[in-house]
């Protein structure tokens, strides 16, 4: 990993957590963190919880100027209007929120979203100058026709054929193999590497060398701490896109530092 992808450690907390609960959370996870003396320069540390936890997250990392960030798990294409139960980019953007995930295998399954709906949340989350954290990944199926890279690529340059340089340069890309999602099975660090390099690839023949070594990808699916050190270990992968693991506080925080100490051993 290039020394300027500072590593990201994301937990999407999904549907968990009310209000104050997340608080509560938050206030665990810094107190654990400064009792590490962890180094938010050298790695960072972002939180996703529901529509309704932003604004206490948001009051309770600006009343006490902590170093974590935080983001929402979705956005309406729209913004503003006739559109029960959407959020707007702007209304993210006014909370303070650095990230948007977009693109999540749940979103794609259930509500669903597809690619033109993904482009065009994409573009909102740039316009309403957050990061888009664009999620990517196989089912079991790509995966037992031996086109699972093929297939994540694609998801990717899906987006980015519809971006410019400047615009692809802000993304975050997380690959999530859909068959890892909630299971407890987990990637080898070779296939997250295979991934990442693949699509790290595609963004350098797409737009340049600079996109390329720009863009962070993160890995995700059943990621631990008992996989995390293997998995940060591979030069194309700059750090995590955490579900269940994220819930637990003590467990969130080992994969932080053990995230960050890979930065040592990275040039």
């Amino acid at each position: 990993m290039a020394s300027k992808r500072i590593p990201l450690v994301a937990g999407n907390w999904k549907m968990n957590f009310n209000h104050l609960e997340a608080t509560y959370f938050v206030q665990k996870l810094v107190w654990l963190l400064r009792d590490a003396h962890f180094d938010f320069k050298r790695c960072e540390v972002a939180l996703f919880p529901s529509f309704t936890s932003l604004r206490s997250v948001q009051v309770f990392v600006e009343a006490d100027k902590l170093r974590i960030n935080y983001g929402a798990q979705s956005v309406s294409v729209t913004n503003q209007g006739a559109f029960t139960g959407d959020v707007s980019a702007d209304m993210l953007a006014s909370l303070g929120c650095t990230y948007v995930i977009v693109g999540h295998s749940e979103r794609r399954k259930y509500h669903p979203e597809d690619d033109a709906n993904i482009v065009d949340q994409v573009r909102a989350v740039l316009a309403a100058g957050m990061q888009p954290i664009l999620c990517v990944g196989e089912s079991f199926e790509e995966r037992r026709q031996g086109i699972e890279l093929d297939f994540a690529v694609g998801q990717v340059h899906d987006v980015t054929r519809d971006l410019n340089t400047d615009e692809a340069a802000k993304l975050i890309v997380a690959y999530e193999p859909v068959w890892a999602i909630g299971t407890g099975m987990v990637a080898t660090p070779q296939t997250a590497q295979e991934a990442a390099n693949a699509i790290r690839d595609d963004l350098r023949s797409t737009f340049d060398g600079h996109v390329a070594d720009t863009v962070r990808i993160l890995y995700g699916g059943s990621v631990t701490s008992k996989n995390a050190a293997e998995l940060i270990s591979q030069p194309d992968v700059d750090g995590f896109l955490i579900g269940g693991a994220s819930l637990n506080a003590e467990e969130l925080t080992k994969i932080a530092r053990l995230t960050l100490k890979s930065t040592n051993f990275r040039s």
